[in-house]
Protein backbone atom coordinates (compact mmCIF):
# COMPACT_ATOMS: atom_id res chain seq x y z
CA UNK A 1 0.00 0.00 0.00
CA UNK A 2 1.34 2.89 -0.57
CA UNK A 3 0.20 6.55 0.85
CA UNK A 4 1.90 8.87 -1.62
CA UNK A 5 4.17 11.38 -1.09
CA UNK A 6 7.08 9.24 -0.08
CA UNK A 7 5.12 7.90 2.65
CA UNK A 8 4.32 3.93 2.24
CA UNK A 9 2.68 1.16 4.52
CA UNK A 10 3.71 -2.20 4.55
CA UNK A 11 3.55 -5.44 6.52
CA UNK A 12 7.10 -5.75 8.30
CA UNK A 13 7.24 -9.36 7.28
CA UNK A 14 7.42 -8.12 3.23
CA UNK A 15 11.45 -7.91 2.28
CA UNK A 16 12.83 -4.75 2.57
CA UNK A 17 12.72 -2.78 -1.06
CA UNK A 18 15.12 0.35 -2.23
CA UNK A 19 12.06 2.78 -1.92
CA UNK A 20 10.99 1.88 1.55
CA UNK A 21 13.74 4.60 2.52
CA UNK A 22 13.49 5.00 6.56
CA UNK A 23 11.81 1.82 8.09
CA UNK A 24 9.51 2.82 11.17
CA UNK A 25 7.65 -0.30 12.84
CA UNK A 26 4.62 1.64 14.13
CA UNK A 27 3.07 -1.96 16.65
CA UNK A 28 3.31 -1.63 20.09
CA UNK A 29 4.03 -5.37 20.01
CA UNK A 30 7.28 -6.86 18.61
CA UNK A 31 6.33 -8.93 15.20
CA UNK A 32 5.91 -12.81 15.86
CA UNK A 33 8.74 -15.10 14.61
CA UNK A 34 10.67 -11.76 13.56
CA UNK A 35 14.35 -11.88 14.28
CA UNK A 36 15.67 -7.68 14.95
CA UNK A 37 18.22 -8.50 11.85
CA UNK A 38 15.62 -9.41 9.48
CA UNK A 39 13.43 -6.92 9.97
CA UNK A 40 16.11 -4.16 9.11
CA UNK A 41 14.25 -1.47 10.83
CA UNK A 42 15.72 2.39 11.27
CA UNK A 43 13.22 2.46 14.71
CA UNK A 44 10.73 1.03 15.92
CA UNK A 45 8.30 3.87 17.07
CA UNK A 46 5.75 2.56 19.83
CA UNK A 47 4.77 5.31 20.83
CA UNK A 48 2.37 5.81 17.69
CA UNK A 49 1.07 2.33 18.28
CA UNK A 50 -2.55 2.42 19.34
CA UNK A 51 -3.14 1.71 23.18
CA UNK A 52 -3.51 -1.99 24.47
CA UNK A 53 -6.88 -1.44 25.50
CA UNK A 54 -8.12 0.03 22.29
CA UNK A 55 -6.15 -2.50 19.93
CA UNK A 56 -7.98 -5.40 22.23
CA UNK A 57 -11.50 -3.74 21.45
CA UNK A 58 -10.70 -3.53 17.66
CA UNK A 59 -9.48 -6.57 17.15
CA UNK A 60 -9.54 -6.14 13.49
CA UNK A 61 -13.19 -6.10 13.38
CA UNK A 62 -14.08 -5.00 10.01
CA UNK A 63 -17.61 -3.13 11.52
CA UNK A 64 -15.64 -1.40 14.18
CA UNK A 65 -12.68 0.24 11.88
CA UNK A 66 -14.65 3.66 11.83
CA UNK A 67 -14.71 4.21 15.58
CA UNK A 68 -11.29 2.52 15.88
CA UNK A 69 -10.00 5.14 13.32
CA UNK A 70 -11.63 8.01 15.29
CA UNK A 71 -10.51 6.74 19.14
CA UNK A 72 -7.34 6.12 17.58
CA UNK A 73 -7.14 9.57 15.99
CA UNK A 74 -8.00 10.94 19.47
CA UNK A 75 -4.92 9.11 21.10
CA UNK A 76 -2.34 10.49 18.49
CA UNK A 77 -3.71 13.80 20.04
CA UNK A 78 -2.32 13.61 23.71
CA UNK A 79 1.32 14.84 23.68
CA UNK A 80 3.30 11.52 24.31
CA UNK A 81 2.09 10.47 20.70
CA UNK A 82 2.22 14.33 19.24
CA UNK A 83 5.89 13.77 20.13
CA UNK A 84 6.73 10.92 18.43
CA UNK A 85 4.30 12.25 15.53
CA UNK A 86 6.47 15.10 14.86
CA UNK A 87 9.35 12.71 14.28
CA UNK A 88 8.24 11.19 12.19
CA UNK A 89 6.90 14.09 9.98
CA UNK A 90 10.37 14.88 9.96
CA UNK A 91 12.17 11.64 9.02
CA UNK A 92 9.40 11.89 5.90
CA UNK A 93 10.44 15.30 5.15
CA UNK A 94 13.96 13.81 4.94
CA UNK A 95 13.33 11.08 2.72
CA UNK A 96 11.07 8.44 1.63
CA UNK A 97 9.50 6.98 5.09
CA UNK A 98 7.77 3.21 4.99
CA UNK A 99 5.17 2.45 8.38
CA UNK A 100 5.56 -1.03 9.15
CA UNK A 101 3.10 -3.21 10.39
CA UNK A 102 2.54 -6.95 11.44
CA UNK A 103 -1.06 -6.60 10.87
CA UNK A 104 -2.56 -8.71 8.00
CA UNK A 105 -4.81 -6.12 6.64
CA UNK A 106 -3.12 -3.13 6.21
CA UNK A 107 -5.80 -0.78 4.57
CA UNK A 108 -8.06 -1.28 7.57
CA UNK A 109 -4.90 -1.09 10.94
CA UNK A 110 -3.63 1.84 12.41
CA UNK A 111 -0.50 2.25 10.10
CA UNK A 112 -2.75 3.19 7.75
CA UNK A 113 -4.92 5.64 9.76
CA UNK A 114 -1.24 6.77 11.11
CA UNK A 115 0.08 7.30 7.24
CA UNK A 116 -3.12 9.64 7.04
CA UNK A 117 -2.43 11.78 9.90
CA UNK A 118 0.90 12.32 8.92
CA UNK A 119 -0.30 13.54 5.25
CA UNK A 120 -2.79 15.88 7.00
CA UNK A 121 -0.28 16.72 9.22
CA UNK A 122 2.67 18.05 6.23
Amino acid sequence: MSAGDGLRVRRVYEAPEPADGARVLVDRLWPRGLSKEDARLTEWCKDVAPSTELRRWYGHEGERFARFAERYRAELAQEGAQRALEQLRERAAEGPLTLLTATKDVPSSHAAVLAEVLQEGS
